[in-house]
């Protein structure tokens, strides 16, 4: 049994993870999250206000997630923290702290990819959410739909060619008058839109596209979003409102959520995956987890979604990852860095 303590530090949430495993058995031991909300008066996440929020935070938010497991530094046995990608600044507040912490206990370091920690998060609630797999991870930074061959051995599929889907729903509600994040805003709004009073087009989403298409998998929100402002700009305004922003809602995420799930059916169908797992910020959105969970079932497939709390930014998915490499061999040294860009390991052709 090993014990791992994380740190993650990408974005605007502090937090901090214990946990106690082998292989994929596990036990989450504690799981401490601090969000920022003082990036809510800028309407999105300030980097630099970021930084110092993570540099105030992260020593009594580890210190909360040891006492909440019972346990101290001394016990642990590999210490972990995200490397990237993600808000520089950020990044190098929580690596530079867990560096400290391995060097003074003179413990294992693993530094860990981000979405690949996103890749094991479900797998914390969900026994069954582990490989093969297929994999949509969808976040406010990244949108990726990948083959899940084993732990360590991924295959990209298609990403996002401009905005993130999180970053469409931000931006969407901004435009509508919603607060920021906006995402759980703008789902609530939907459910009182009708359908078939405004539609927008599923972008890159045609049913002549073949497996041999460069855009059979990949996805583009930023001109859906476009569609969205104009259609904003021509409704009626009411209370400096547009009066049709429920119905403008409803359609967004109608287009939205079609087309992750039918670039996702076509991966699970191609690859004969009988799982599909979502990870990152929009896993949570129930609207997207019920047209999945529909759409797979005639396929044969189940579908596995974290909950919100394993969906945001958290260490505890770091934590499983870093397990995963650990056994593997992993060791980093004090040299590790943090990097805003950094590819996913373990790809495969």
């Amino acid at each position: 049994m090993t014990r791992v303590l994380a740190i993650e530090t990408s974005c605007d949430e502090t937090s901090a993870a214990v946990l106690d495993g082998t292989g994929d058995s596990t036990s989450l031991r504690s799981l401490v999250i601090l969000s920022q909300d003082v990036h809510r008066v800028y309407g999105g996440v300030v980097p630099e206000l970021a930084s110092r929020a993570h540099l105030t935070a992260i020593e009594p938010v580890t210190r909360r997630a040891l006492a909440e497991a019972g346990a101290d530094l001394e016990s642990v046995d590999v210490f972990a923290a995200t490397m990237g990608p993600g808000l520089v600044g950020a990044l190098l507040v929580g690596v530079g702290f867990v560096k400290a912490l391995a060097f003074a206990r003179q413990r294992p370091l693993v530094g860990v990819h981000h979405m690949e920690g996103h890749l094991f998060a479900t797998s914390l609630e969900h026994a069954q959410a582990v490989p093969p797999f297929t994999a949509l991870l969808v976040s406010g930074g990244h949108t990726l739909l990948m083959d899940v061959e084993a732990w360590g051995r991924y295959r990209i599929l298609g990403r996002t060619r401009d905005d993130a889907a999180g970053e469409a729903f931000d931006k969407v509600a901004k435009k509508l008058g919603l607060p920021y994040p906006g995402g759980p805003h703008l789902e609530r709004l939907a459910k009182d839109g009708r359908a078939g009073r405004v539609r927008f087009t599923r972008p890159m989403l045609r049913k002549n596209q073949t497996p041999s298409d460069p855009d059979y998998y990949d996805m583009s929100f930023s001109g859906l979003k476009t569609a969205v402002v104009t259609e904003i700009g021509k409704s009626e305004i009411e209370n400096g409102k547009s009066k049709h922003a429920a119905d403008i809602a409803f359609a967004f995420q109608d287009a939205l959520v079609e087309t992750l799930v039918e670039k996702t059916a076509r991966a699970a169908e191609q690859y004969r995956r009988d799982r599909v797992v979502l990870g990152g910020g929009v896993a949570c959105n129930k609207t997207l987890v019920n047209a999945m969970t529909e759409r797979m079932a005639t396929l044969g497939a189940n579908v596995y979604a974290p909950t919100a709390r394993l969906a945001t930014d958290n260490a505890a998915m770091i934590a499983r990852a870093a397990l995963f490499h650990f056994e593997h061999g992993r060791r980093d040294g004090l040299d590790l860095n943090a990097y805003a860009t950094l590819a996913i390991p373990g790809l495969i052709a």
